[in-house]
């Protein structure tokens, strides 16, 4: 008797510290985006202030032992600047955003649902009206990002600082907003 209590705890003590296997967590998303954006540096004036919508893309296979992994994103967004000293013709300046980024996605704590994320890229922009000092309306340049990503039940949340053009183009300091829902 005394035997088969000892082979039954030593049983249900192996199986409760086995580890649990990794959970996938969806690698795809696809959702909104809205933000408020500024000029910054040399280009506050010229840009002035506004908000931003649109669309997010992102693959970032992962799974939830993991606290490290890669991913990519895409959004286009379309701005409405406001009290812009580019704007000449309309009251407001209108911006459209492409880019794509590389990053990184890091878990901070045990919650297998939150990342923080770093991010680095290329963008194209576009404007309606042309942008001193270079007097042009569509420019390429760098763009980054950090932020933090949620799931809750199949959608992602996330919360970015975005930082671009670098380099080349009119730069723009921005809080972007998204949701997104998760898939495969």
């Amino acid at each position: 008797m005394r035997g088969a209590v000892v082979a039954a705890v030593l049983t249900g003590a192996l199986c409760a510290s086995g580890s649990a296997s990794a959970e996938e967590l969806p690698p795809g998303s696809l959702g909104v985006i809205v933000g408020v954006i500024a000029g910054t540096g040399a280009d506050a004036k010229p840009l002035g202030v506004g908000y931003l919508l649109g669309g997010q893309a992102a693959w970032q296979p992962m799974s939830t032992q993991s606290r490290l992994g890669w991913s990519v994103k895409s959004s286009v967004v379309f701005g409405t600047m406001y009290s812009s000293a580019a704007a000449r013709i309309d009251d407001e300046l209108l911006t459209l955003q492409m880019d794509v980024m590389l990053g990184i996605r890091f878990r901070p704590g045990d919650n297998p649902s939150r990342y923080l994320t770093a991010r680095v890229g290329g963008a194209l922009f576009r404007a309606n009206q042309v942008i001193p000092p270079s007097m042009q309306r569509a420019f390429a340049g760098g763009v980054a990002s950090v932020g933090l990503d949620q799931y809750i039940s199949g959608w992602l949340f996330n919360a970015d600082v975005r930082y671009g053009l670098i380099g080349q183009g009119p730069s723009e300091l921005g809080l972007v907003l998204g949701v997104a829902k998760t898939g495969p």
